[in-house]
């Protein structure tokens, strides 16, 4: 979407935390601090487009999704380990399903997950171009 009279932005508004942006095939880099917008001039078309958006979550928030599932190693009152589980040692996944494993639990089941993700809004905001002399 070539134009001589502006510049053609995708903005997404709010993004936690960070965003890998494509578009048409062509990686426009990741958006990790705000304003999270970039310019898509180049690469923009009339008529389809192909968008894709990666967008990272927050760490504790996969940790309060994992304590929703059954515990899968030995655990002291305060959340600190007792001992390394023995799947871990064996280089196995954790066998209730978590992704993730830590030798003390920060999180609980019950704590609020943080704003994460791609919250937006998204738009194509058209910029004008200012001719210098």
């Amino acid at each position: 979407m070539q134009s001589d009279s502006c510049r053609l932005d995708l903005d997404l508004g709010d993004v936690q935390v960070m965003a890998r942006v494509k578009l048409n095939g062509k990686d426009l880099g990741t958006l990790w601090k705000p304003p999270f917008r970039v310019n898509i001039t180049d690469v923009a078309k009339i008529g389809d487009n192909e968008l894709e958006i990666q967008v990272v979550n927050l760490w504790p928030n996969r940790l309060i999704g994992d304590e929703q599932l059954p515990e899968d190693s030995e655990r002291n009152a305060n959340g600190t380990l007792k001992a390394w589980p023995q799947w871990l040692l064996d280089g196995q996944p954790s066998p209730t399903g978590r992704l993730t494993f830590t030798s003390w639990r920060l999180w609980k089941k019950d704590d609020a997950l943080l704003p994460s993700g791609l919250l937006g809004p998204v738009m194509l905001r058209r910029v004008p171009c200012i001719p210098m002399k």
